[in-house]
């Protein structure tokens, strides 16, 4: 049996090999065995010459230390940090309506605490040289019938309104109500340019906003539903524009109803001061109470208010006639229900001078030039 064995577990790696490795030092050598003493080392190879070098003693027993280089590094205990000095808190600024919402509740806080006085504090007169005098020119356009409160303050805008040969062209400006006004012609032919309507409105429509189920009567003004005039102006789709019912006629009545553009025609009509009168043909059924007739005529009030006298005639046992001045809402149907009556069908007749005449059911006609109410 040979001793290649042996001789592979006693091979060491050359002396040389130990000066090449930087952590020799720090490892502990192997105390060599008393047959490896004893044999000889092989001969160093000759195309590698290595100098001869003394045997290496076996070394003593070494304390262990931590190497200090890249693998274990000794860092510096951190510094404790110091809190930043908190800085004071700083509330944002408010915005307008937040500022108003808290001095409202400042203002209840304040209330509460410290009730007001039973006093109000002496208000301060105003100067009299800051206060406006006079009346607003839209205002005075509008009482003296020239055009309507919206029209004038247009026309203000455009220049064309002059105050005693004097253009005013500010809104808001105030005259003294004797003062003479007048308008440009470009305001003339503006005014020239609006339209009135005249429709026979038939039941199921209503005159103003729209209900439930129900279409506005203004759906009905169209080229097929027009009634031809001599000497009427060719109907256009911009008529319909600003076009607004001068009074109203409730979903179940028929008869006379006016669109205008004229803000004129439309305070004259429905003005709070408006004296034009509505006549109505009324069909009813039931039995009046006794005096009816006179309490329809003069002696009924509505949400407290007494009404205007009105012109009131039997013409049959179903039938009456009416004359108002006033238009509240379903103002013929709840007087008559006051005197024992109901009303089942309604017909406006006449407005001011224009009357119905025989314009068809649903169809409508232009207001002449030679007409006015």
């Amino acid at each position: 049996m040979s001793d290649s064995g042996d001789d592979k577990q006693g091979k060491r790696p050359p002396a040389e090999a130990a000066a090449d490795d930087p952590w020799a030092k720090w490892r502990q050598p192997e105390a060599p065995t008393a047959a490896a003493s004893e044999r000889p080392r092989p001969a160093p190879r000759e195309k590698r010459p290595v100098a001869a070098k003394a045997a290496v003693a076996p070394a003593e027993p070494v304390e262990l230390q931590l190497p200090t280089g890249t693998l274990s590094p000794i860092r510096k205990k951190a510094e404790p940090t110091r809190a930043a000095a908190k800085k004071p808190y700083a509330k944002p600024a408010a915005s307008g309506i937040q500022r108003i919402h808290e001095q409202s509740r400042g203002n209840k806080v304040r209330d509460a605490k410290q009730p007001r006085p039973a006093t109000a504090a002496p208000v301060t007169p105003r100067d009299p040289e800051t206060v406006p005098t006079g009346v607003r020119l839209s205002k005075v356009m509008s009482e003296r019938g020239m055009c309507s409160r919206r029209e004038a303050d247009l026309w203000i805008e455009r220049g064309w309104v002059f105050v005693n040969g004097e253009q005013i062209a500010e809104l808001g400006s105030r005259i003294e109500p004797d003062a003479e006004i007048s308008i440009s012609k470009e305001a003339e032919k503006d005014q020239a340019k609006q339209v009135t309507i005249l429709l026979n409105k038939p039941v199921g429509y209503v005159s103003g906003q729209p209900e439930a189920d129900c279409k506005p009567a203004v759906t009905l003004i169209s080229a097929e539903t027009w009634v031809r005039q001599p000497g009427d102006q060719e109907f256009k789709p911009w008529m319909l524009r600003g076009l607004a019912p001068a009074g109203r006629l409730d979903i179940d009545s028929t008869g006379l109803l006016v669109f205008t553009q004229d803000g004129r025609i439309a305070k004259k009509l429905v003005g709070e001061d408006g004296q034009t009168e509505k006549e109505y043909l009324v069909r009813v059924n039931g039995e009046m109470i006794p005096n009816g007739l006179e309490l329809l005529r003069h002696g009924l009030e509505l949400e407290g208010k007494p009404l205007k006298p009105a012109w009131v005639k039997q013409l049959n046992e179903d039938q009456l006639h009416f004359i108002l001045k006033e238009g509240k809402k379903r103002q013929i149907r709840r007087m008559c229900e006051m005197v024992g009556l109901r009303v089942i069908g309604l017909k406006r007749v006449r407005i001011g001078k224009i009357r119905l005449g025989d314009l068809p059911l649903g169809h409508w006609r232009f207001l002449r030039a030679d007409e006015s109410f």
